[in-house]
């Protein structure tokens, strides 16, 4: 037995057991289940505007816009959907579903401006809202993407916790569809994977400078965006909902994310290659475009995930005990994501395939990056210039 892959064993159940019990028990969901929480009522209900960026959003915005005017918030909200250059009639279809709904005079259809240098897309169509005439007055934006739906209560939810918490910021990570093989592998990880580097509990924590954000629902105080200097702050980046509480807590805000099946996306994903797309648009930015972060990632990931498995089956004994022991708590820790999503508690043990899967995607998106094709989002690459890269 070499003293290399001894090493390496040992190595392996370390991480996992720091993971486990020292960070931030990002992979106890109950904790930050908002749909779980307490509600409370408020003796002032303040004033909302539903900021919802769209491109090329026709099979959804419908029922996202529907989702908006069913609200049963107390106070007073409106509505503004920017579309941004859609070939495909979004508009249109916001428009009808908002005068099916009888809430025409609540929901505002504008059309999204030239794209400006510095700018992504998207940020600039959630620009576009938050300084049109019906936001001027608004206490708090509501930024959802085109493809949500949400449960009537959700607005008053996350109000409710802003309020009473005394926090800039709320966001609630939307429950993805797990119907298809490729949903049921790789689409729990996405979760797992997010939470493990942005645990709720740290990103909740005034003494940490860890904050999370998910970008389908993102509830955020006027005077907090103002105080950060306004989208244009932060307009060039990819990874934007992340970046936006960052802005947030640097500035003393308070912020909290949890999760919620009251908020459903409605996007599906039929394919591997979807999901790899979903994956390769921004884990290359999520390493500040650094080959030398790539190298790192990738080496971690192979010995976070893949060798635990290798050793389990080595012949030697103390290699497989210490490769199970790693795996067990691998599958330990995941368990309740898998649980989120309803799934059969044998998907637990399937982590170290889909994060196999996870490194050649995050390995493509800084090849795309290279040539040019990085932070692609309807069409657009979106990623600074190579000439950036550390």
């Amino acid at each position: 037995m070499s003293l290399l892959a001894l090493v390496l064993a040992v190595v392996s159940l370390l991480v996992w057991i720091v993971l486990t019990f020292l960070r931030g028990a990002f992979w106890q969901l109950l904790a930050f289940d908002d749909d779980v929480s307490k509600q409370d009522s408020l003796d002032r209900w303040p004033r909302v505007v539903t900021i919802v960026p769209a491109r090329n959003e026709a099979e959804t915005i419908a029922r996202t816009v529907a989702s908006l005017v069913k609200q049963d918030y107390p106070g007073e909200l409106r509505a503004v959907v920017v579309d941004d250059h859609s070939e495909d009639g979004t508009g249109a279809q916001a428009r009808e579903a908002a005068e099916r709904a009888g809430a025409s005079e609540r929901v505002l259809i504008l059309q999204g401006a030239a794209l400006e240098s510095g700018w992504t897309g998207k940020l600039l169509a959630m620009q576009q809202g938050v300084v049109s005439a019906v936001a001027r007055e608004a206490d708090y934006f509501w930024f959802t993407d085109a493809d949500i739906e949400h449960e009537p209560d959700t607005l008053r939810r996350v109000v409710q916790r802003a309020e009473k918490g005394a926090l800039d910021l709320v966001s609630l990570m939307a429950l993805s569809h797990v119907n298809s093989f490729a949903e049921r592998l790789l689409i729990p990880p996405f979760l797992y994977f997010f939470l493990k580097l942005y645990p709720p509990a740290w990103t909740a924590s005034r003494k940490r400078n860890t904050a999370g954000a998910a970008g389908g629902c993102i509830l955020l105080k006027r005077t907090a965006l103002e105080r950060i200097g306004g989208l244009a702050a932060i307009r060039g980046e990819v990874i934007d909902d992340c970046t936006l509480a960052r802005a947030v807590k640097r500035t003393g805000g308070g912020i909290w994310m949890g999760l919620t099946r009251k908020s459903i996306s409605l996007r599906t994903y039929r394919s591997f290659t979807e999901i790899q797309d979903l994956i390769a648009r921004t884990a290359f930015t999520q390493l500040g475009y650094s080959w030398l972060a790539l190298a790192g990632t990738l080496l971690a990931m192979l010995v976070t995930y893949l060798l635990p498995v290798i050793f389990t089956f080595s012949a030697r004994p103390v290699l497989w005990r210490l490769g199970l022991a790693a795996w067990a708590l691998m599958a330990i820790t995941y368990l309740p994501t898998v649980r989120f999503y309803q799934l059969s508690p044998l998907w637990a043990a399937a982590l170290p395939a889909a994060a196999g899967f996870y490194t050649y995607a995050t390995w493509l998106s800084a090849v795309r990056y290279w040539l040019g094709r990085g932070g692609q989002w309807k069409g657009r690459a979106q990623a600074p210039v190579k000439s950036s890269a550390h």
